[in-house]
C-alpha cells in the first residue's frame, strides 16, 4: 500500500484494530490451535503431545457414534430450516395484514425466540417426558389412558426435537420476512390487481421474488445455526434415546472434555468447521444466483 494512502486510511485502521485483535484472539488463534491439535494425541492434561499424522481424521470417519452424530446434525441442520421457511413466509403474510391485533400477534409469535434455548429444551422435556411426571403422560394417566413413549421412542425423538426447534424459531424468521414485506412497493400490487392477477399469481410473481434477499439471510442463519446446535438438543433429549439425537457438537464436547481425547475432538471440530464453511458458501452462491435471476 502506498505511503500516502496508508497515511490517509490510518485513522480508520486504528478503529478497526481493536476488533481485529479481539477476533484474532478469540477466533483465529483457537481455530489454528485446534487444527494443530488434530494431528496429535493431546489429552488436554499432559503438557506433551505426540504427532500422529492423520490418524485422528481416519478415526473420525470410521467411528460409528461419530458418523451417526454427524448424520444427525445434517438431518437436523437441513430439515429444520426447510420447515421454518415453509411456515415463516405464510406466517409473515398473515402478520402483515391489517388486523387490529396484529401487534399482539407479532409479539406472541416472536416471544419463543427470546427465551434461552436451554430453557425451552427443559420446558419441552417436561412436557414430552415419557415418565408419569411429564405433562402429557401425567394427564393421560389421570384420564386412565395408556402412556406414550414420546421422547423415549427412537423413531420419533428426532421429529419431536425438530418440531420444538421450529416452534421456537419460526416467529423470529417470520419477522425477517415481515420486515422485507413492508418495503415492497404497493405500486406492484396495484398494477397486478388492475391486470386481473389473483392472490396466488401476485404471491408468485411479486411477493416471492421480492422476498429473495430476506430468504438468503434467513436460510443462511438457519442452516449454520442448526448445524452447530448444542443447547436445545442437549436440554431436550441429551442425545437420546441411545444416540438417535446426539449432535456432532455434543460428541465433540464428550470426547474432548469427558474422555480427555482433545486431539480426536479437534479433528472432529475441524472437519465440522470445513463442512459448515462449504455449506455456507454453496448456499450463499445458490441463493444469490436466485436473487439475480428473479431481479
Amino acid at each position: 500500500m502506498p505511503a500516502h494512502r496508508l497515511k490517509k486510511e490510518a485513522p480508520y485502521l486504528l478503529f478497526v484494530l481493536p476488533a481485529f485483535l479481539i477476533y484474532t484472539t478469540l477466533t483465529i488463534l483457537p481455530t489454528l490451535t485446534t487444527f494443530l491439535y488434530s494431528f496429535t494425541n493431546y489429552d488436554g492434561l499432559s503438557p506433551h503431545a505426540r504427532f500422529i499424522g492423520i490418524m485422528n481424521y481416519v478415526k473420525v470417519m470410521t467411528t460409528g457414534n461419530v458418523v451417526n452424530s454427524l448424520k444427525n446434525s445434517i438431518v437436523y441442520g437441513f430439515v429444520t430450516p426447510l420447515l421454518v421457511t415453509l411456515l415463516a413466509i405464510p406466517l409473515a403474510l398473515v402478520l402483515n395484514g391489517r388486523m387490529r391485533t396484529r401487534n399482539m400477534q407479532r409479539s406472541i409469535f416472536f416471544f419463543p425466540s427470546v427465551i434461552s434455548a436451554l430453557f425451552v429444551g427443559y420446558i419441552w422435556n417436561f412436557i414430552l417426558s415419557p415418565s408419569s411426571q411429564g405433562l402429557i403422560n401425567g394427564l393421560l394417566e389421570k384420564a386412565g389412558a395408556k402412556k406414550l413413549l414420546l421422547l423415549a421412542d427412537p423413531h420419533q425423538a428426532m421429529g419431536y426435537l425438530i418440531l420444538v426447534s421450529v416452534w421456537c424459531t419460526v416467529g423470529w424468521h417470520a419477522c425477517i420476512y415481515l420486515a422485507n414485506l413492508q418495503v415492497i412497493p404497493t405500486e406492484y400490487y396495484e398494477a397486478s390487481y388492475m391486470d386481473g392477477a389473483g392472490p396466488f399469481n401476485r404471491f408468485r410473481h411479486i411477493t416471492l421474488p421480492m422476498l429473495a434477499p430476506a430468504m438468503t439471510t434467513s436460510v443462511m442463519l438457519l442452516i449454520t445455526g442448526n448445524l452447530k446446535a448444542f443447547d436445545l438438543p442437549f436440554a431436550l433429549t441429551n442425545g437420546g434415546p441411545g444416540y438417535v439425537t446426539t449432535m456432532i457438537t455434543q460428541t465433540i464436547i464428550t470426547e474432548g472434555v469427558s474422555a480427555n481425547r482433545v486431539g480426536f475432538a479437534s479433528a472432529m471440530s475441524f472437519i465440522f468447521f470445513v463442512m459448515i464453511m462449504i455449506v455456507t458458501m454453496v448456499q450463499l452462491r445458490v441463493m444469490r444466483a436466485r436473487e439475480e435471476n428473479l431481479s
